[in-house]
């Protein structure tokens, strides 16, 4: 298979993952704060009048529930001076009532630790700390988590062989949210590997490599993450399905449904459609089919974009399909079926029997303009002969058709029996036709069109090569020498726009 490169304007530029600006060494000097605060954990010895031996952990209103005292505030208190702690307790026992008992008490976390950092992280090691420091003070003091391989979302901590607490660092980048964990000697900080990663930039507020804790993410998922501004109304996707380029440009609502995959990259766009077109591929193709692409790109740029196979794909067969030559097809029969109309119905008659004869045409020709005005051109634009394609400016809506190699000519028309008949170099235009039963009695046998792959047309070819249509015409049998003149005209119109051979 031939994978043309994408042009490196499409793509986005390479991001850095989000979060990757945690890591700066504003975490790692965090130690024990120098006043206790909601979580630290208190031991308690009370002993004469009341007895208690306990570990108790501050609350978040800031105090220690004493079993069957009450509660004591203790927030705010120096950590390096337990007699404090100690006399808050002791006003408690009076207020409780409580006389005669001697009181210990100290903070529990103000002795060092050391955790193992290990995984995804620039520097893994052993750091010391104490249990009150946050995991983000550990993962800043191993260098932050590797950019290119490591995780911000699946973070372990170890306690010997069990996992007892997981991260996600996303929540405290979005909203503050620390993950909670108290850690013990020897503990383990494990950094897993980047999971599926989606980057996003343009008109978003967080520009940045996005990582998904879900297999299948959709759009709506990026969305959320990256916030996009007020201006963004589309979205232009690159990446690669199945091992093949892919492209889309689509609106805001279509994206938020689609679903992304690994290394998808994402560009959030004000609406452009002054700057922006898109471009069809058909055929012999195995990538992407749309493609976004600039206002007056040119043919040789876009299939730069297009990844096709070279064992199906006639290179020298590309041709386009336009919008705007399938309407100008379209108002060349129209107005021919217009001419032809108003002759058929204003012609005049010198005797009776010519009127009858006139009556009889007129309805005929009208059961033909009928069926003909019904006929949709294909607008096919011709881009040359033997693999020369010209390089054309394309058009928002063109299509390019690169057909598939064949070995087969079509026979269709009026002819005894159409069909596809094996190509063989000995085979004239006569051969051919004789193949598919010979002329049918109402073939015009000088009208004979041969459409070749390229979507070229040659009348009467001498030449049949691989992948061929042959269209015969019919042969037009009218007294009106006008309206024969006009109708072959339509006839020749007709099948070379739309490959359609129509009959009176």
């Amino acid at each position: 298979m031939i994978v043309l490169p994408a042009r490196g304007d499409v793509l986005s530029p390479e991001l850095k993952p989000f979060g990757s600006n945690l890591f700066q060494g504003n975490f790692s000097a965090s130690g024990a704060p120098a006043t206790i605060q909601p979580g630290d954990r208190i031991v308690i010895r009370l002993w004469g009048g009341h007895s208690l031996d306990a570990v108790l952990a501050v609350t978040p209103d800031g105090t220690i529930e004493l079993p069957g005292i009450g509660s004591v505030p203790v927030a705010g208190l120096p950590r390096a001076d337990a007699a404090q702690i100690q006399q808050s307790v002791i006003s408690k026992l009076k207020v409780a009532g409580i006389a005669d008992t001697e009181v210990y008490a100290r903070p529990l976390d103000t002795q060092g630790l050391s955790v193992f950092v290990t995984g995804f992280v620039n520097s893994p090691g052993s750091y010391s700390g104490t249990a009150s420091d946050n995991i983000l003070s550990f993962l800043d003091r191993a260098g932050g988590i590797d950019a290119r391989r490591g995780s911000y979302r699946s973070i372990q901590v170890m306690r010997g062989s069990k996992s007892i607490a997981s991260a996600d660092l996303y929540p405290f980048i979005l909203h503050g949210q620390i993950p909670s964990v108290r850690f013990h000697d020897g503990d383990t900080i494990v950094v897993g590997e980047k999971g599926l990663s989606v980057s996003a930039s343009g008109e978003v507020r967080n520009a940045a490599r996005f990582e998904f804790d879900q297999s299948h993410p959709t759009g709506n998922s990026l969305i959320r993450l990256a916030d996009p501004g007020a201006r963004a109304t589309h979205v232009s996707i690159t990446g690669f399905r199945r091992g093949v380029p892919y492209s889309q440009y689509l609106s805001l609502k279509d994206f938020s449904r689609l679903s992304l995959s690994n290394d998808d990259q994402v560009v959030f766009h004000a609406d452009t459609t002054g700057k922006t077109i898109m471009i069809e591929a058909q055929g012999a193709i195995t990538g992407a089919s749309r493609f976004p692409v600039r206002r007056g790109a040119h043919l040789k740029e876009v299939l730069n974009y297009v990844s096709v196979d070279p064992v199906r794909a006639n290179l020298a067969g590309i041709y386009i399909r336009r919008i705007s030559t399938a309407r100008q097809q379209k108002k060349a029969i129209e107005d021919a079926l217009n001419r032809l109309e108003h002759n058929a119905y204003t012609a005049t008659s010198s005797s009776n029997d010519e009127a009858q004869i006139r009556a009889k045409e007129a309805e005929m020709l009208s059961s033909f303009i009928e069926r003909a005005r019904k006929v949709e051109p294909e607008g096919i634009i011709v881009l040359g002969s033997e693999g020369n394609a010209a390089d054309i400016s394309l058009e928002d809506g063109d299509v390019i058709v690169i057909p598939e190699k064949s070995d087969v000519v079509m026979i269709n028309g009026e002819v005894i029996m159409p069909q596809a008949v094996v190509w063989n170099k000995d085979r004239s235009l006569d051969d051919y036709i004789n193949s598919a039963g010979g002329f049918s009695n109402r073939a015009d046998k000088s009208n004979i069109l041969a459409v070749h792959p390229n979507g070229e047309i040659t009348p009467k070819a001498k030449k049949v090569s691989p992948g061929d249509q042959i269209l015969v015409l019919p042969h037009v049998d009218t007294k009106n020498m006008q309206a024969l003149k006009e109708i072959s005209q339509i006839l020749y119109q007709i099948a070379v726009a739309a490959k359609v051979i129509l009959d009176l």
